[in-house]
């Protein structure tokens, strides 16, 4: 089977598919035949040697797909040969075949897409379990979304649309406010010609939001805290800015890890703050609390209330053009790849 990999640390050129075997799947597990895997922006960190996480290259990535199920191990029930279906994967996934516990597969909503059905695990999930297990988000809160048109941006507006008057301000560039308004966002924010911050505070009178989702790290963090309303909360997924170039530079990451806020229980009790940190990643001793949460989303998509948008649908011979895309944030929604 062809598989892509990350051959070393380094720019998109060291993205390459090679052949290996055909993994056979083991005791309670199953194989999925991938007709399309999700690509995120953790996958170009692993790229450039920037997310501890990822197995030393040559290694491939890929926490999600959509596919068939072509095999079944030992001991499987339930489940059948030819269904189409989604899975979460502990890397791996953007290859051919990919091997994964039973209960780590779900059915796909009927007319669906493989790709629309790979745009939806990781970057809802990560929305989902801010938005609801950690923020308890309630009507007429005001929440501000970093990255709005990425991925996660994307699947958090539509969340918070399923609750009753959510004010949502959305940093994005100009040219992607049009669909972010359409999306449902109230106040896109061009970030490259504005204070972000400034602009959150005049739209709210200078009183702010109660709840800030952000990838970003670093300073952003710092100005996410002073825009929180008290009792608010920020929610850190991510150090995007730690990202720069290429390939990684040990003097941005320093000066990105200088900018990290300090913070005590004493001073976020002081300003009644709250904050967390969200790593789907590190919730695989949790899969439960997954599959549970991604069983609530595909209710929302099959209700209609929900659906994946898919930016680009790029072959694993390309993959160099997918991340260039997501690194350059030219995306809007979800990036694909297809074997």
């Amino acid at each position: 089977m062809r598989s892509l990999f990350i051959t070393r640390f380094g720019g998109p050129g060291v993205l390459e598919v090679r052949e290996v075997p055909t993994p056979s799947p083991k005791p309670g597990e199953v194989r999925v035949r991938v007709r399309a895997a999700g690509l995120n922006f953790s996958d170009v960190m692993a790229r450039k040697g920037l997310y501890p996480d990822a197995p030393p290259p040559p290694c491939v990535m890929g926490y999600e797909a959509a596919g068939e199920i072509d095999a079944l191990g030992e001991g499987v029930d339930g489940l059948e040969v030819g269904a189409r279906v989604i899975l979460l994967s502990r890397f791996g996934a953007q290859a051919e075949h990919v091997c994964v516990p039973a209960q780590q597969v779900l059915p796909m909503p009927e007319g669906a897409s493989f790709e629309e059905a790979a745009a939806m695990p990781v970057v809802y999930l990560t929305a989902y379990h801010m938005l609801f297990r950690l923020a308890a988000l309630r009507p007429k809160r005001k929440v501000l979304v970093h990255m709005a048109a990425g991925g996660v941006g994307v699947a958090a507006i539509q969340l918070c649309r399923t609750v009753a008057d959510v004010e949502i301000f959305g940093t994005a560039s100009a040219s992607k406010h049009e669909f972010l308004r359409e999306l449902g966002c109230d106040h896109p924010i061009d970030y490259r010609n504005l204070d972000y911050a400034a602009e959150v505070l005049r739209l709210t009178g200078g009183k702010g939001v109660d709840l800030v989702l952000d990838p970003l790290g670093g300073r952003d963090w710092k100005k996410g805290l002073r825009l929180l309303r008290p009792a608010g909360h920020l929610i850190a997924f991510g150090f995007a800015n730690m990202s720069a170039g290429e390939k990684r530079s040990f003097l941005h990451m320093v000066r990105q890890a200088l900018g990290v806020p300090l913070m005590t229980p004493l001073g976020l009790m002081d300003k009644n703050r709250t904050v967390s940190g969200v790593n789907v990643g590190h919730l695989w001793g949790e899969i439960e609390m997954l599959t549970e949460e991604l069983e609530d989303l595909l209710a929302l998509w099959r209700a209609g209330k929900i659906a994946p948008k898919v930016d680009a649908v790029v072959p694993f011979a390309e993959a160099a053009r997918a991340h260039g895309r997501l690194e350059k944030r030219q995306n809007v929604g979800k990036v694909v790849l297809v074997p």
